[in-house]
Formats: structure tokens, C-alpha cells, sequence
């Protein structure tokens, strides 16, 4: 025999805080889940590099941005004499001057630029690759997802295909 008065086990209020906690756990996963696969923008006028000695003014519509490090036995002369359709932004981890090849572009900055560019878009291996694409004057955007670059020579391969 149930008391008059007494609360059930199952009330309103457990319901809709139960639902409530669930629909917070969802929102949350959602929300982390596209902030790690969202696009970011690069603005070269906060982001200052240089070829050589002077300031790098991007001008193309589209680049291949390659993070890489020049302590990587003949990486820089690989990325120096690729081939591709789209011009090679080469960002160096350890700032290396080097010459420009006729395709790629060897660009370096400050560390706090590079320690930016890193966290910006979430850059965990060298060398890793991905495209960007100008959206107004110097503000670029992501234009793919951002891939460990394995063998250099399978860039080349790949862009021969297309």
C-alpha cells in the first residue's frame, strides 16, 4: 500500500535533470567534435615570415603549405625540386635560409610565429601538408584536412595523376 504524499521514484524532476545531463554530455561531444575538425584561417599580415631576408607577401590564389624540418636528411632539396601544379609554401621548424626553387617557396619566422602556427593548426609531425585558399588579400583558409607527410616522392606521384 503506497503512502499518500510520499515521492515516487520516478518524479518529474529526475526525468528532466537526467535528460538535462545527457543532453549536456551531447552538446559537449558535439561541440569538441567540430572545434578539432573545423578549418582555421592564416592572415600573413599577423603571420610574418621571410624568404631569405625579406618579408613574404602571399599572392597566389591557392598554396600547398608544407611544415617540415631541415634536419631531415634530404628533405629540402626534395621539397626544392618537386613538381607540382600548385606554388609550395615550405615552413622550416628550425628557420634554415634557403634559396626559392621555382615551385616552393622556403619561408621562416620567430619562434613565436612558429610556436602560433603550430598550435593554430594543430601540427603534430613534421613534415606534415595541407592546401590553403585565399579568401580576401592576405587572409587564407584551410583548404584540407592536415596529413603526416610520409614519402615526398608519393606527393609527386599523386599530383602526376590528377
Amino acid at each position: 500500500m503506497a503512502k499518500k504524499g510520499g515521492k515516487s521514484l520516478f518524479s518529474l524532476s529526475t526525468l528532466l535533470a537526467s535528460f538535462f545531463g545527457a543532453a549536456m554530455i551531447a552538446g559537449a561531444f558535439a561541440y569538441f567534435n567540430y572545434k578539432f575538425s573545423e578549418y582555421k584561417f592564416i592572415d600573413f599580415k599577423n603571420f610574418v615570415y621571410y624568404e631569405k631576408n625579406d618579408i613574404f607577401k602571399a599572392s597566389e590564389k591557392e598554396y600547398i603549405v608544407v611544415f617540415y624540418s631541415s634536419k631531415e636528411k634530404g628533405t629540402r632539396d626534395k621539397l626544392a625540386n618537386l613538381h607540382l601544379n600548385l606554388p609550395i609554401l615550405a615552413i622550416d621548424y628550425y628557420n634554415s635560409i634557403r634559396p626559392n626553387s621555382k615551385t616552393t617557396t622556403f619561408l621562416r619566422s620567430g619562434t613565436n610565429t612558429s610556436l602560433k602556427f603550430i598550435q593554430r593548426f594543430n601540427i603534430y609531425n613534421a613534415p606534415s601538408i595541407f592546401f590553403i585558399k585565399r579568401v580576401k588579400d592576405s587572409l587564407y583558409k584551410q583548404d584540407s584536412m592536415i596529413r603526416k607527410l610520409d614519402n615526398l616522392d608519393d606527393l609527386e606521384e599523386k599530383n602526376n595523376d590528377t
